[in-house]
């Protein structure tokens, strides 16, 4: 009988073998979330790129002790920085994206987390000189600089990059608190309240200061560059997540990488899908992201990047809304370390890098090629695609002669003359003078100049017509 038991077990345990051989455990879900801003053009290389052509599902690991693990994404999209923290503390979100400000709040305020910090692992997009933010007031305002705010109405999302550039405006010149009267309004509320003519100005973060222009009611009076003081986007992880699955970071970093790739390999495509997958107009898309682009797309955490962010931390001290934290100790490079190596690039040159990618050509209508990019500028015809320029007179001259021939023209572009920025052509004041057209932002930029050459300053469409009447240099 004894044996008779030990018999029956043993054909049990080879049934249950069988069974386990023909149908192997069962893969573990675990669903990560990932907060993005699709509409911020600094982010979309490591949001809505990634998610559309589907990249981080072709760098995951699938073997080792992912051999049985499924992941599912949970893309969660939001218009600015502050809900992406809400969400990460509350664990429904393990990666997120945001700007410069709202990505320190992040980290001071995992600090005192006791489930999991937050780290920056990477960097979005760039702009050591702080282009990106700025101010718009409406078309028809009598104001064209930032002094002329004196006593207004202006709004702005608290807590945004843009806050953070106009705090530090109002700091660098001097000025007090309440030089004019700041309140809080995101995005689409304070772009419907400048084009009813309720606020005299909205300041916000990419792409809205170029986007509110683009579409006809604005015009900006204050770009970033003007505090010469860098503003970036960047990514952060909660800690719990990527050390448990550091492998997954890593691959995330990878399509991240890949996404900065697609776009530069084919900007005007990348600006058409970007508009399709996000609603913001290609053009608009084009001017930070393309070549000579106001945003330089680059995951390396630059040293000069959280030099930045220490001083952003004192900006955010000085009014009372932080306490002790260091930049320093929350950047964590190992992962965009790990994921350069893997993909046999070098991280450390490209970190020692500033440069972005620049317009480059042969210039068909004045014969000659672009030496100097930011004296160059382009022309994007429909039929034709984006043509280079070599300076702003051959630009708004092909632009006319474009016009003549019948040719719809989507956006020229030129250079701001004194900031090296990129300027849409019929946003820009042009001082014009001894056979020379030079493009600026800025009126008193322009009038300064236009006195320097005995000049004048003329709007786009003068501009033009001086271009075709006065010859091309």
């Amino acid at each position: 009988m004894v044996r008779h038991l030990s018999m029956l077990q043993v054909a049990m345990s080879v049934t249950s073998l069988t069974l386990m051989l023909a149908h192997p455990a069962a893969a573990e879900t675990v669903t990560i979330g990932i907060g993005t801003q699709d509409t911020t053009t600094n982010t979309v290389t490591a949001g809505v790129v990634i998610r559309q052509l589907k990249l981080l599902e072709n760098y995951l690991p699938k073997d080792g002790k992912y051999a049985n693990i499924k992941f599912e994404f949970e893309w969660q999209n939001f218009t600015s920085g502050p809900p992406v923290t809400n969400a990460m503390m509350a664990n429904k979100l393990q990666i997120g994206m945001m700007g410069d400000y709202p990505l320190i709040v992040n980290g001071f305020t995992f600090q005192n987390n006791p489930d999991s910090k937050s780290r920056l692992i990477a960097v979005a997009a760039y702009s050591m000189a702080g282009s990106g933010n700025g101010i718009v007031v409406h078309k028809d305002s009598p104001y064209y600089e930032f002094a002329d705010l004196k006593g207004k109405l202006v709004s702005v999302p608290f807590g945004s990059a843009a806050h953070g550039m106009v705090l530090k405006a109002l700091q660098d010149r001097g000025y007090p608190a309440d030089f004019f009267q700041l309140v809080s309004q995101s995005p689409e509320v304070g772009s419907t309240n400048l084009q009813e003519k309720k606020i005299d100005a909205h300041a916000d973060f990419v792409p809205f200061a170029e986007l509110l222009p683009f579409r006809g009611f604005a015009r900006k009076i204050f770009d970033g560059v003007e505090t010469d003081f860098p503003t970036w986007h960047g990514v952060v992880v909660r800690t719990d997540f990527a050390e448990k699955y550091p492998e997954v970071v890593v691959a995330y970093l990878k399509a991240l990488m890949a996404a900065n790739r697609w776009l530069r390999e084919n900007p005007k495509l990348a600006a058409e899908k970007i508009q399709e997958w996000t609603g913001i107009n290609k053009e608009v898309v084009y001017i930070f992201l393309g070549p000579s682009g106001n945003m330089t797309t680059d995951p390396t955490i630059k040293p000069a990047l959280i030099e930045a962010a220490e001083t952003d931390v004192k900006v955010l001290q000085k009014l009372g809304r932080m306490k002790e934290f260091e930049p320093k100790k929350w950047v964590d490079e190992s992962y965009i370390r790990k994921a350069f190596a893997e993909m046999k690039l070098d991280y450390d040159a490209q970190l020692a890098s500033t440069k972005n990618y620049e317009v480059t050509g042969d210039d068909k209508f004045c014969k000659k090629p672009v030496t100097d990019p930011r004296k160059a500028g382009e022309v994007w015809v429909e039929e034709d695609g984006i043509l280079a320029f070599s300076s702003a007179s051959c630009t708004l001259g092909a632009y006319a002669d474009f016009k003549s021939r019948g040719k719809k023209i989507n956006m020229a572009y030129v250079f701001d003359t004194s900031r090296g920025i990129k300027l849409f052509a019929d946003q820009a004041f042009f001082a014009v003078g001894g056979g020379e057209i030079a493009p600026f932002l800025l009126k008193k930029d322009a009038e300064a100049y236009a006195a320097k050459i005995s000049g004048k300053v003329l709007g786009f469409e003068d501009a033009v017509k001086s271009a075709v009447g006065g010859g091309r240099t």
